[in-house]
């Protein structure tokens, strides 16, 4: 056996795991290049010449920046919307006993084990059967409920492993329900509550399906990228692209530094 094949051996786990880092950043890195192009057509697809024409008018294609801030607007309210109910949902299912309790769980999971068109074909007949207009709102309402499920897992998952002795040692210090749920239990299940809202966010910004079937006219930006395939992809949705991979990126780095702060203190 080599000395190359033996170190391979070692490192065949890290090795993997590198491959498979670089194969899921690859379709960014592309993203990222092509970001920089200037086709000669109407398609994006080709590398032609360099240019930093998109990075410097990225609102230059019609309706691409309103779709955008529709999606952003819509992303922010689903995100505190599913994370409030999601919350409440997880402290009563993880702490309180009751009958229907096994039923509800069952039925947290359902929005996540099955398909989204399934979902998005029973909001719509909802909606239409209410007689609602499709819109803005019936988009709102279907992302924090395909949202909801999400935000429970990652907080149940936190309240469930609570150590209960920490809050009844507060109330043993007189510390009043309110002042224990604050200073104890809150900030115990906030990195949960954390995670369940950044993915929240992540879910409604990127939701296409659910959101062709309940939109009516209403264009969000992952309709619009949709679109603007048919006719031609505009290198300024590389540029947006790029820099919500950036900031997303960028969030990830922050919570590791914190963490890792964190620890040392």
């Amino acid at each position: 056996m080599t000395a190359l094949t033996r170190w391979i051996r070692r490192n065949l786990v890290v090795i993997a795991g590198l491959g498979t880092l670089a194969y899921l950043i690859l379709p960014n890195v592309v993203v990222l290049v092509f970001s920089f192009n200037k086709p000669n057509g109407r398609f994006n697809y080709e590398w032609q010449r360099f240019s930093t024409d998109a990075w410097t008018d990225p609102c230059g294609v019609a309706d691409l920046c309103g779709s955008l801030s529709l999606s952003l607007e819509i992303a922010i309210w689903a995100t505190i919307g599913a994370t409030v109910l999601g919350t409440m949902i997880s402290f009563a299912l993880a702490r309180y006993r009751f009958r229907a309790r096994p039923a509800v769980n069952s039925l947290i999971f359902l929005p996540m084990a099955m398909p989204e068109v399934v979902m998005a074909a029973s909001l719509a007949t909802l909606f239409l059967n209410m007689g609602v207009d499709f819109g803005f709102w019936t988009i709102l309402i279907a992302h924090i409920m395909f949202c909801l499920s999400f935000v429970v897992t990652a907080v149940k998952a936190r309240v469930m492993s609570m150590d209960p002795r920490l809050e009844q040692a507060a109330q043993d210090l007189y510390a009043s329900p309110a002042q224990t749920f604050l200073r104890v239990t809150l900030p115990i299940a906030a990195p949960g509550i954390a995670a369940g809202a950044l993915l929240s966010f992540a879910l409604s910004f990127d939701d296409f399906i659910i959101t062709n079937f309940n939109a009516g006219s209403t264009v969000t930006f992952p309709m619009f990228v949709w679109g603007s395939a048919q006719r031609g992809t505009p290198v300024q949705i590389n540029v947006i692209g790029t820099a919500m991979f950036a900031v997303a990126v960028l969030c990830v780095l922050v919570g590791q530094l914190a963490g890792a702060r964190r620890k040392r203190s």
